[in-house]
C-alpha cells in the first residue's frame, strides 16, 4: 500500500514537472515572439550590389548589433545607382547609401534629403589611365580619349584637373561609354576613364594585366569630397529619427568589428553576395584594405561629417554651373 502511494506521488511530481516545463516553454516562446515583434523594421538601400564597402553592415547584422538596437534591418540592392535619393525622398526607404555630389544636386532641386553619415572620407572615383597609352602626366591627355559614365560632374572633374596641370582641357576627347567603363578600357576604346573606383574597377583591370596610372582629383584643385554617405529624408528624420540614430550607432559597432576582424567580416559579405554579381574574394580583400583607412582617419571618425567639406563641394559645383538653386552645407547634414 505504501509503495502504491509512493508510486502515485512520483507520477504526480513528474506530471507537475512536465506541466511547469510546458508553461515555461510557452512563456519563453511568447517572450521571444514579443521581442521579435518589438523590433523596428527599417529598409536600407545600398548603392550597389553587396561588396567590401558594405562589410560593416553585414558585420553589424551578424554580431547582433542591429537587434540589440531594437532593429530589424533589411539591406536592399538597388535596381539603379540613382534609386537611393528617389526612394528615400518618396519615403519608400528609410535610409540609402548615396553619392554626396548627387545629394547636393538633389537639394538644389528641392528634393528633401539629408546626409546622416559619411562612409568614405575621400574620393574613390579617380582618373585611371592606361600605362601603355603614353600618358605620363595630365598634360599628355591632350588628344587622348577619356571615357565617362554619362555624368557631367565627371567630365568637369577631368577638365578641372587638366586645366590645373597647365594643359588645354578643350583638347581632351570625352567619350560617353555609359556603364561600360571597364570594357572601354579593356578594348582600348579609350585611353582613360573617370567614374571607376580605385577599390574596384582599378583592381579588376589590374588583375587582367592592364597597368594603370591613377590621378586623384584632390591633387589637382578639385575639392575633397566624401565618396559615399547615408541619406535620409527630412520626413524620416522628423518622424523616425530614433530608429535612424540607433541604426547609425549599430553601424559604427559593425565598423569597429570589421577593423578588428577584417577577414571574418569580409566572409559575411562573400556569403551574402548577389548571384548575379559574383565577387572575386581576392579583389574584395584588397578592396577592404584600401577602404578601411579611408573610412576613418585623421580627418574624422567613421560616419562623422564636416560642414566645410560640403560647402566646398557646393561652391565647386556652383563654379562649374552644375548646381541649380541655393544650397548650404548646414542644410545638407544631420
Amino acid at each position: 500500500m505504501k509503495l502504491k502511494k509512493i508510486s502515485i506521488l512520483l507520477v504526480m511530481v513528474v506530471m507537475l514537472g512536465l506541466f511547469l516545463s510546458a508553461c515555461t516553454n510557452k512563456s519563453n516562446n511568447k517572450d521571444e515572439k514579443s521581442a521579435t515583434k518589438e523590433l523596428k523594421e527599417i529598409n536600407v538601400l545600398l548603392d550597389w550590389y553587396p561588396n567590401a564597402v558594405h562589410t560593416f553592415l553585414y558585420a553589424a547584422e551578424e554580431q547582433g548589433y542591429f537587434k540589440e538596437a531594437g532593429l530589424k534591418v533589411n539591406l536592399i540592392t538597388p535596381a539603379g545607382t540613382d534609386d537611393g535619393i528617389k526612394l528615400v525622398a518618396a519615403n519608400k526607404a528609410d535610409l540609402a547609401i548615396s553619392y554626396p555630389k548627387q545629394v547636393i544636386l538633389a537639394r538644389g532641386e528641392n528634393i528633401p534629403v539629408k546626409s546622416v553619415g559619411a562612409i568614405v572620407r575621400s574620393p574613390l572615383n579617380q582618373l585611371m589611365v592606361r600605362k601603355d597609352s603614353g600618358v605620363k602626366t595630365l598634360k599628355d591627355l591632350e588628344g587622348k580619349k577619356v571615357g565617362y559614365a554619362s555624368f557631367d560632374i565627371d567630365k568637369e572633374t577631368v577638365k578641372a584637373m587638366v586645366t590645373a596641370a597647365g594643359a588645354d582641357a578643350s583638347k581632351v576627347n570625352f567619350v560617353d561609354v555609359g556603364y561600360d567603363l571597364m570594357p572601354a578600357m579593356e578594348t582600348k576604346r579609350v585611353d582613360a576613364i573617370i567614374g571607376g573606383y580605385i577599390n574596384h574597377e582599378k583592381l579588376l583591370l589590374e588583375k587582367e594585366g592592364i597597368e594603370l596610372i591613377t590621378f586623384n582629383p584632390v591633387d589637382y584643385g578639385v575639392a575633397n569630397s566624401y565618396e559615399l554617405a547615408f541619406i535620409a529624408s527630412e520626413d524620416g528624420l522628423k518622424n523616425n529619427n530614433s530608429a535612424i540614430q540607433a541604426f547609425l550607432a549599430a553601424a559604427k559597432k559593425g565598423f569597429e568589428y570589421t577593423k578588428n576582424n577584417p577577414d571574418k567580416a569580409l566572409d559575411l559579405v562573400l556569403k551574402a553576395q548577389n548571384k548575379d554579381f559574383p565577387l572575386d574574394s581576392e579583389v574584395e580583400k584588397k578592396s577592404l584594405s584600401i577602404l578601411l583607412p579611408l573610412m576613418e582617419n585623421e580627418s574624422g571618425k567613421f560616419l562623422s561629417q564636416d560642414e566645410n567639406v560640403w560647402d566646398k563641394n557646393i561652391k565647386w559645383l556652383q563654379d562649374k554651373n552644375l548646381l541649380k538653386g541655393k544650397v548650404e552645407g548646414k542644410d545638407l547634414i544631420q
